[in-house]
């Protein structure tokens, strides 16, 4: 790693609303994987609930833990195994590293490998720092008409896309997505992109409902219009909420798909309704081969990702990044780790 740098720069969480910059090592690289100059990182629900409450589910933040794992970067060098010429690429990364050999990395469902390795969930370090290494080939080149904040934003990406899949959303179909932010409305772009005729955003919250409209969703305030005649085909919940989870199931079709992306931790479900009208139930975990999907859709335009950026900040700005202090009408707030402080942290939605 000639002419790299020897140390970078971290912010790390050290416990409940405690981080701290740190300088670490510059990681180096295993014989597959490449070493990534962090350019820009997407600030997730999951890197503000660690941050607030110190754990999510089983997983708790017992030891030092960089947040962040929505990640665009430059390849800096690669592993003894890797071709050299990947140095210089601009990448989008996808944050994980299953094991590869178990039934489920053999079957093509490696999200739910029980060995996986992913950025950001204790005791994994993510991308709130100057340098990330991953394995080769989870750094996906991206062309120039990406941007880097639209590379990094390719991880909830392909969350919409594996929520899409997981629906069979096809053409002709009736779409309805309960939530109206970054993951709802990049859900309706996806639902529009793979043909759906009518994509439906219901959220309580007026600004939500008019932005989701502009990417092309018809919007509903849940709390004064119903959706249980609406026939949906498919009823993506991003939104986490039991109320909105339970009209869901009632607003879909005889035969069709629920798919729960938000995190709800229990829900009533009532039998006649899933029984009686055979309706599927499923969720999402993460998401399986979808960068190259995500690639196509931003590069050819029926995606769009950087109106949705609101906020910058340096890597010294880590922890306001995560707390949205005086980010008014926050959407999505990026770091940029080789960017010490932005001056004025507001970039504004640009849809």
């Amino acid at each position: 790693m000639s002419g790299l740098p020897t140390t970078m720069t971290a912010s790390v969480l050290r416990g409940v609303r405690d981080v701290v910059l740190e300088e670490r090592p510059v990681p180096t690289c295993a014989p597959d994987e490449v070493l990534v100059r962090v350019l820009s990182v997407g600030v997730c629900g999951s890197d503000v609930h660690y941050y607030a409450h110190g754990r999510i589910g089983d997983y708790v933040v017992d030891s030092p833990l960089v947040l962040g794992h929505e990640v665009s970067g430059r390849i800096a060098a690669v592993g003894s195994d890797v071709d050299p010429g990947r140095v210089g690429q601009r990448v989008a990364i996808e944050p994980q590293r299953p094991c590869r050999v178990c039934e489920f990395c053999r079957s093509g469902a490696y999200n739910l490998c029980p060995k996986m390795e992913f950025y950001a969930t204790p005791p994994i370090d993510g991308a709130f720092c100057e340098y990330v290494t991953i394995q080769d080939d989870f750094a996906y080149e991206v062309p120039d008409s990406v941007s880097d904040h639209a590379a990094a934003l390719m991880e909830p990406l392909s969350v919409g896309i594996a929520a899409a899949q997981k629906g069979g959303i096809g053409v002709g179909d009736t779409v309805l997505i309960a939530g109206g932010g970054p993951i709802g409305v990049i859900a309706a772009q996806v639902a529009l992109a793979y043909g759906a005729v009518d994509v439906v955003v219901a959220d309580i919250d007026a600004g939500r409902r008019e932005l989701a409209s502009r990417y092309g969703a018809r919007v509903v305030d849940p709390q004064s219009e119903s959706t249980t005649d609406l026939g949906a085909h498919v009823f993506i919940d991003a939104s986490g909420a039991t109320a909105a989870i339970v009209n869901g199931i009632r607003s879909v079709r005889a035969g069709g798909t629920v798919v729960i992306v938000g995190s709800a931790d229990e829900i009533p479900l009532s039998v006649p309704e899933i029984a009686m009208r055979e309706v599927n139930v499923t969720g999402t975990f993460r998401y399986t081969n979808t960068w190259p999907i995500a690639r196509d859709l931003l590069a050819t335009g029926k995606v769009e990702l950087d109106s949705l950026v609101t906020h910058e900040y340096g890597i010294e700005q880590a922890e306001q990044a995560l707390t949205g202090e005086g980010a008014t009408d926050s959407l999505k707030r990026v770091v940029m780790p080789g960017v010490r402080r932005v001056e004025e942290p507001a970039v504004g939605v640009t849809a």
